[in-house]
Formats: C-alpha cells, sequence, structure tokens
C-alpha cells in the first residue's frame, strides 16, 4: 500500500473511532461531543505521523506522544465543572484523555490496539450506566437547620438508618438566630418518592426544620 495512503487511511480511522465515543458522550448531553472527541482523536493521530514521517524520518515520536498526553490535561480540564459539592465532567475529561490515546495509537499504526481501546470505553461507558440505572441510587442535597449541636449527630443517624447513606455534610454557625444551618450530601437507593421520605424524617424530629432539598 501506498505510504500516503496508508496515512490517510489511519487519520480517517482515528477520527472514526474518536468520533464514536464522542456520539456517545453527546448522546448523553455532555459538554464535549462528537465533534471534540474526533478532533482530538484526529490532531493526536496527525501529530505522531507527523513526528514519525516528517523531518526526514529524524523525528522522535516517543518525545510528541508523551508532549500529547500532557497537552490533552488542559481541554480535559475545560470540561470539569464544580458544582455545589459534586464534580461534573470527570468521565467526558477521561474520555477526551483515552481518545487522544487511540488517536496515538491509530497514527503509530497499531489499528487493532485503537480498535479494542474503543470497544472497551464504549463498553465501560455503557454498561456500567446501565448498572448504576438497575442499581437506582440517586443522590440527593438536603439543607436543614439545628437548633442545638446535639441535634446534628441524631438527625443523621436518623437518616441513615432510614436508607440515605450520608457521604458529606457541612455545618455552618448562624449569628443572626443562634442556630445551625446543615447542607448534607446523600445517596440512596430509590424505593419511592425520596423527598417525601424526607419530609416525613423531618416532621417527626423536634429541634430542626427542613428548609430544601435538592
Amino acid at each position: 500500500m501506498n505510504e500516503t495512503v496508508e496515512m490517510v487511511l489511519r487519520l480517517v480511522l482515528a477520527a472514526v473511532l474518536g468520533g464514536l465515543i464522542g456520539a456517545e458522550r453527546e448522546y448523553r448531553g455532555k459538554v464535549a461531543g462528537t465533534r471534540t472527541h474526533l478532533l482530538v482523536a484526529l490532531g493526536a493521530a496527525l501529530m505522531m505521523l507527523v513526528s514519525r514521517y516528517g523531518f526526514g524520518g529524524q523525528g522522535d515520536p516517543s518525545r510528541v506522544a508523551a508532549q500529547i498526553v500532557s497537552g490533552i490535561g488542559f481541554i480535559g480540564a475545560g470540561a470539569i465543572m464544580v458544582q455545589r459539592h459534586y464534580v461534573l465532567g470527570l468521565t467526558t475529561a477521561a474520555g477526551l484523555w483515552v481518545v487522544a490515546g487511540i488517536g496515538m495509537a491509530c497514527g503509530g499504526g497499531l489499528w487493532p490496539l485503537a480498535v479494542a481501546a474503543t470497544i472497551f470505553a464504549l463498553i465501560g461507558l455503557e454498561l456500567f450506566r446501565f448498572i448504576v440505572k438497575q442499581v437506582r441510587l440517586t443522590n440527593v442535597n438536603v439543607t436543614f437547620a439545628a437548633e442545638k449541636p446535639s441535634d446534628i449527630p441524631r438527625i443523621l443517624s436518623r437518616l441513615r438508618d432510614s436508607g440515605f447513606h450520608v457521604f458529606n455534610y457541612k455545618v455552618e454557625s448562624v449569628s443572626t438566630s443562634g442556630g445551625y444551618r446543615i447542607v448534607a450530601s446523600m445517596r440512596e437507593k430509590r424505593k419511592g418518592d425520596s423527598k417525601l421520605a424526607l419530609i416525613r424524617i423531618f416532621n417527626f424530629e423536634d429541634g430542626v426544620s427542613l428548609k430544601s432539598i435538592e
């Protein structure tokens, strides 16, 4: 096969494989979609090809590969957002990192590895989403007020006994009322209406009052 044709085919394969992962991300409504993943894979493959076959064949692909791995971090960081107690976009950022590796594999002529990595990435994204959906876990943020410090561990214990896993909470002192404001992040295996269950819990607890559920 003509060397130029082979290099073009490597670029095409990188674009297709990167686009497949990007399509899954776009379907899920994520920040980085088909075009972003396609361009990352295509760019990584192109840089590998240029470093290997350009400059009279005197380039060092390993150095370029190291720079691609470092450089993709800037793009991945742009996909990560922090909202309240949650970090969003980590999966998309990791996907961009994997897509860069897929592009590098295509550019280096390791197309079986590139195809296998794409398949594994898609399986991982969809399979674990399905597993989590079957387990039916949901995250809930609850803000409530407490009159005394001793009320806080009591209500947290009640929440845990009711099936809520409290994995993070923040306590703030309210100077105007002398009480406390607590924001608790919880995870629950959904068996019914989470909001209704929380309202019932707080209705039967003295010294605490429910402010919001998100």
